[in-house]
């Protein structure tokens, strides 16, 4: 069975002689069919005929018509070819379709052709990750073509990433292609958008006359939505926007119910029932790694990878945290937003140009300048002047090209220069490399040490506290690291590759530049779902990180920063007792946001077991090993003592063991309901030297 194309192409070529206000559409291949009937198909991209929907390895395809379309995914993303139409006459005004899939000018398109040239070109949307393959209504005015003979050919040539284009639907017609679109004169701080979580993934443009300033892709909601996703259109104020968006059902009230607001939307917000209450997390949408990490004017910075309109991975912009005190926090706007849809703002970092190197500088305010990766362009420099709200691109960006990502800065004293220590893919292997710079604008390549795999991370430390004897440590996102020495330009390894934090669902971690005190501190993203909620994902609590010597050599340990006891409302001191078997000296306590201290010496033959809110955390004294609701990781009694801290949260536990050398955080979340706390020995006795169970007021409280 043919394509409706044979009989379609016989159509078109037919004197027509209504006038253009009442001529009909003209459906010239709907891909209905088990082949493409006239068309052309060369290369292996289009199969043998229309895919009948997504196709094998390929994300769902939606938005098309029918039961078929072009789909050039047909052996993935490798594969190549073209295919073209049968010659028609251009006789309507417009040249209508539906379109989606890579974005890739050239190579992932559809052309008209018109003797021999290419008049009128289009892509889909997609280049880097985070895209829909959704089909989007698109067209072109070829008035100006009337009367003439063309042909479309669909082109697949790109062979990497979204190295393909869907296509379907193409129609002849006076009326320009239909897309649902609302103005909204801005009045208010945010636009609110309607969201339906694991809903139909929308392709959303928002207009300030011809220019798209905002675009991104949201799970928009036709009915009653899940939560309201916010976006700042402060900028905009008494303008008015146009908000488009692909391929709406004809019923959706999806722009219908957008609407204004100076303040988020959301009951109850930061007291949601999985809102974390100690570990930070984006007050709507998603996060994962921290970025632009940085103290200055008496804040800390904590930048980071966020979709502000979805609880999945997806739109990569930087949000923003503030804190005066490292305690407790507040998210202020977007603060790096894509250069455009699919340029995705990848990992980086920040720092204060004290000395105004870069000549950055106006204004009374520290001078903040970051490194980010732009996943269309390379890794590029920005800064601020006030205080780090807002952002400005440097014009000579990108400053390294490469393959590669996730740029962290540090300025290096002896040599006097700025390095960047950055992901590299050279070779097809996985390194770190370092560039150096005396203005953060001109960069050197220095060299590259294999074995390292994305958002690196550079810092230096003393031994046990030995300002003489200090040195380098470097770590990327897994958390694994090596001590050695760097001079500006190389890093030179004095141990092997060293296991880092013990846990689960820590990841992409990074320090802050310039802690007023010289300690290093660092955040990690925590992988701790908070299912059902408006918002996905946190960071963990602020760390201290310190070299500490032990018979295996100087290692890296964890604890949480002072800062926290200011958290404290309500301390219980246990004393000092022996214990054995059925005893239990925290029975009668209960908490729900805790930190709680303890130091214990277990016999050889004992098993600690602390439930903290029914979630069990064993020791086995014999073993010398640590089991966290089941993740087992290896802890050595320090001096013959087991010395834990446990902070409780609800959605992630952090455990602090052998003096920090065994960090523990896991993802868990106990019952709400469930707030007992027990301590009990099984095998043998302990000795419990001390111990205080700290209940803790949440990070969002002011």
């Amino acid at each position: 069975m043919l394509s409706r194309v044979t009989s379609l192409v016989v159509l078109c070529v037919l004197p027509y002689f209504a006038t253009a206000a009442d001529r009909p559409d003209i459906v010239f291949a709907d891909f209905e069919g088990s082949d493409y009937g006239q068309w052309t198909a060369t290369g292996t991209a289009f199969g043998t005929g229309p895919a009948k929907g997504t196709l094998p390895g390929q994300m769902a395809v939606t938005g098309f018509q029918g039961k078929g379309l072009v789909n050039s995914f047909a052996g993935g993303d490798k594969s190549t070819g073209t295919l073209t139409s049968p010659e028609f006459v251009v006789e309507r005004k417009h040249l209508n379709f539906l379109i989606g899939g890579g974005g890739h000018a050239g190579k992932t398109c559809m052309n008209l052709v018109i003797e021999g040239k290419v008049v009128r070109t289009v892509t889909g949307p997609n280049t880097a990750p985070g895209g829909s393959e959704e089909l989007a209504a698109d067209g072109w005015d070829v008035t100006e073509y009337a009367g003439k003979k063309a042909k479309l050919v669909v082109v697949d040539t790109a062979t990497g990433g979204w190295g393909h284009i869907n296509v379907d639907q193409i129609v002849f017609s006076d009326a320009k292609p239909e897309k649902p679109v609302r103005e909204i004169a801005v009045q208010k701080r945010y636009l609110h958008f309607p969201v339906k979580n694991r809903g139909t993934v929308r392709h959303v443009k928002v207009f300030l006359g011809d220019e798209i300033v905002r675009e991104f892709t949201i799970e928009l909601a036709d009915g009653p939505p899940d939560w309201w996703a916010p976006l700042d259109v402060s900028a905009w104020q008494g303008k008015t926007l146009r908000v488009q968006a692909n391929s709406l059902p004809a019923k959706s009230q999806g722009l219908a119910t957008i609407s204004q607001d100076d303040a988020v939307k959301g009951e109850n917000l930061y007291a949601e029932k999985l809102r974390p209450q100690l570990h930070v997390s984006p007050r709507r949408g998603w996060n994962n790694d921290p970025n632009g990490m940085v103290y200055a004017d008496g804040e800390w910075h904590l930048y980071f990878q966020h979709n502000p309109y979805g609880t999945e991975w997806g739109n990569m912009h930087w949000g923003h945290w503030v804190s005066k005190d490292l305690a407790r926090w507040e998210e202020v706007s977007v603060a790096v937003y894509p250069k455009k849809f699919g340029d995705w703002a990848f990992s980086g970092s920040a720092i204060v140009d004290h000395a105004n190197t870069s000549g950055w500088k106006t204004g009374p305010n520290e001078l903040l300048v970051g490194a980010y990766t732009s996943t269309g362009r390379g890794e590029c420099m920005i800064y601020s002047n006030d205080k780090g709200r807002t952002w400005t691109e440097f014009a000579g960006n990108p400053v390294v090209k490469h393959a590669g990502r996730d740029p962290k800065l540090l300025w290096h004293t002896p040599s006097k220069q700025w390095v960047m220590a950055v992901y590299d893919e050279a070779d097809k292997k996985q390194w770190i490399a370092f560039h150096t710079s005396p203005d953060l604008k001109a960069w050197t390549y220095r060299s590259r040490i294999e074995g390292y795999f994305e958002c690196p991370d550079l810092f230096e430390l003393p031994v046990d506290g030995d300002g003489k004897n200090r040195k380098w440590v470097l770590t990327a996102a897994n958390s694994d690291y090596q001590v050695g020495t760097f001079d500006g330009a190389t890093f030179t390894p004095e141990t092997k590759k060293i296991k880092g934090v013990r846990g689960k669902g820590f990841y992409a971690a990074q320090t802050f530049a310039n802690a007023p005190d010289g300690r290093v501190i660092q955040v990690g993203w925590l992988q701790a779902p908070s299912p059902g909620m408006a918002f996905n994902q946190a960071m963990s609590i602020p760390l201290e990180l310190k070299l500490m010597q032990t018979a295996d050599g100087p290692r890296l340990s964890w604890s949480p920063v002072k800062e926290l006891d200011s958290l404290a409302a309500k301390t219980t001191r246990v004393g000092a007792a022996e214990l054995k078997p059925g005893d239990d000296p925290l029975k009668d306590l209960h908490a729900e946001l805790l930190k709680l201290n303890l130091e214990l010496t277990p016999s050889d033959a004992a098993v600690v077991e602390l439930k903290v809110r029914g979630v069990p955390i064993r020791y086995d004294a014999k073993k010398q090993e640590l089991d966290a609701n089941g993740h087992k990781v290896a802890a050595p009694l320090r001096g013959g003592k087991l010395r834990l801290t446990v902070l409780a949260d609800r959605t992630s536990y952090e455990i602090f063991a052998a003096d920090g050398l065994a960090y523990v955080p896991i993802p868990v979340i106990p019952k709400a309901e469930d707030k007992s706390l027990s301590l009990t020995v099984t095998g043998g006795t302990a000795k419990l030297e001390s111990g205080d169970v700290g209940e803790l007021k949440s990070i969002w409280s002011k």
